[in-house]
């Protein structure tokens, strides 16, 4: 298996990533105070800050006080820099929200499908309208997330089965791939429901729970060792 050497273009990209995580988790930081979480020294931390600043993806939001000398600079992640959308599927309904980097929702739209057969016209309307009710355009998403109460095949990503979404079925998936020409997953409402629970809800750092799920049909969603499993 081949490497990618560690060559400083690669070095810069794995700090760059790992100060925007601790942004978004931990922000807003300080120069010091991010080069102290990452281990980078305060020039090379401050080099990392004006990449970013340059990018647009991190911005000045405010200052802190110290000891003596001028006030150190916060550093915060832009939240206009990325958005992502976020569907559930129902045969009455299809909600769609959009979020920024941060996590914070945007904008949430409903639209009714009845009437329509087509699984990537109504997603593609759906979103349209959220993006729309945002304010953005639609080639701002980074990618997006639908859930559905289908069966979806962990091999290739597809609905493989739903009994009140027919029109849902292989294929659709890449469909919605190259129309969109962005990042689109499919998956289980309930699986998604008990990934939600375990990075903001009640299993919040739990690494082994069920979740049961009682609505129109039985779901149970299974997280063992902080990761998903399906079957």
């Amino acid at each position: 298996m081949s490497r990618r050497p560690g060559t400083p273009r690669l070095l810069r990209q794995l700090n760059d990533r790992a100060a925007l995580e601790l942004l978004l988790s931990s922000g807003p930081l300080t120069r010091a105070e991010l080069g102290e979480l990452t281990g980078l020294s305060k020039v090379t931390a401050g080099q990392l800050l004006a990449r970013l600043e340059e990018r647009r993806l991190v911005a000045m939001v405010g200052e802190q006080a110290g000891g003596r000398g001028p006030n150190a600079a916060l550093y915060g992640v832009v939240p206009s820099c990325a958005y992502v959308a976020g569907l559930d599927v129902l045969p009455d309904r299809i909600s769609a929200g959009v979020a920024d980097i941060t996590g914070e929702t945007v904008a949430e739209v409903c639209v009714d499908p009845s009437g329509h057969n087509d699984p990537v016209r109504l997603v593609r309307g759906a979103v349209q309208k959220a993006c729309e009710s945002a304010g953005i355009s639609l080639d701002r998403l980074r990618a997006f997330v639908i859930g559905t109460r289908g069966v979806v095949d962990p091999r290739t990503g597809d609905v493989r089965f739903s009994f009140d979404l027919p029109s849902w079925h292989e294929g659709v998936l890449a469909q919605l791939r190259r129309d969109l020409n962005v990042s689109v997953t499919i998956e289980n409402d309930v699986n998604l429901a008990a990934l939600a629970e375990r990075f903001c809800g009640a299993a919040l750092d739990v690494e082994d729970f069920v979740l049961v799920w009682a609505g129109v049909g039985q779901g149970l969603g299974v997280m063992l060792g902080g990761r998903l499993h399906r079957g």
